[in-house]
């Protein structure tokens, strides 16, 4: 089994990236192969609206010169898939938008291909906002018929310089316990 987990903070190696790591070691202990991909930094376009994908239904995106289809493909070649934004302004960051949004188009249209696979978001902030940014992540796994496992808390933890997080000895549970439950749905639905 796999989970990809992509990065959509600029900070290549920030809090964003340190909290998908904590989760990613905690689904190897469970024998789950991990991979971190980036998002933010890359180029990425924001979804056109050109509707392509409803009429290809190949479940990838007409915009083929950024690294969005191939983090889909990451996604479907995937049990399970975790994305992590650090908030902005009390939002995710405009690569993690923009993810979002095509991967929701292009995998609606192609008869729903994220139906029932595991996926789960997590958010930093500095102070406040990630509630947001987590239901904003959240409401592309609902609409999309995801099966998204819950942890002790939301899944957000707190942190402004590389490293602060771990600090945050509740956010760092939380993801540990994130990371166990997905672990015990994937085992569940794979074994």
């Amino acid at each position: 089994m796999k989970v990809a987990l992509f990065n959509c903070s600029p900070r290549k190696d920030g809090n964003t990236y340190v909290g998908l790591k904590i989760i990613a070691d905690e689904l190897e202990k469970e024998s789950i192969t991990t991979e971190i991909i980036q998002i933010g930094c890359e180029k990425v376009y924001g979804c056109d609206a050109c509707g392509v994908c409803k009429k290809t239904k190949s479940g990838f995106c007409n915009i083929k010169d950024d690294i969005v289809n191939d983090a889909i493909k990451k996604v479907y070649e995937s049990e399970g898939f975790i994305i992590g934004s650090p908030t902005y302004f009390g939002s995710v960051t405009s690569e993690a938008k923009a993810f979002i949004d095509r991967l929701g188009y292009a995998s609606r249209a192609a008869d729903m291909k994220l139906s029932r696979k595991a996926a789960a978001g997590i958010a930093i902030a500095r102070r406040a906002g990630a509630v947001d940014a987590l239901l904003q992540i959240n409401k592309m796994f609902l609409i999309s018929g995801c099966v998204i496992p819950c942890s002790s808390y939301w899944n957000i933890a707190i942190g402004r310089e590389k490293g602060d997080i771990l600090n945050d000895r509740e956010g760092v549970e939380t993801f540990v316990n994130l990371a166990r439950n997905m672990a015990w749905l994937l085992k569940k639905v794979y074994d």
